[in-house]
């Protein structure tokens, strides 16, 4: 694949797949559906950087779960580097959840 070929959008749609295979291990939920990620940014060298939160900031996959994120994401071919960035602004709350996640725990 050369860089005329690379689609942002595509690899994008692609990493957002991925992050739906993490869960969240308190909450039956994968983390994307659980509004814990708010961005995901990739420039054109294929470098990623991933925006998110924790359900809160002394939750006890603070150190693990990023680190889960940095791993499945750097193993897909189309991915150069990884970065996952933790923050608690704006800080996370139920309302961040898909419908999806709120009805699957008994939230609607």
């Amino acid at each position: 694949m050369n860089k005329e070929e690379f689609d942002p959008k595509n690899l994008g749609e692609k990493i957002v797949n991925v992050l739906k295979t993490i869960f969240d291990p308190e909450i039956p939920v994968d983390i994307y559906e659980l509004g814990l990620i708010y961005d995901v940014m990739i420039n054109e060298d294929r470098d990623v950087k991933i925006l998110m939160t924790l359900t809160t900031p002394n939750c006890p996959v603070a150190e693990s779960l990023p680190l889960d994120i940095e791993e499945k994401v750097r193993s897909m071919k189309e991915v150069k580097e990884v970065e996952v960035e933790i923050t608690f602004d704006p800080p996370w709350t139920q309302d961040l959840m898909s419908e999806e996640a709120k009805l699957e725990l008994g939230l609607l």
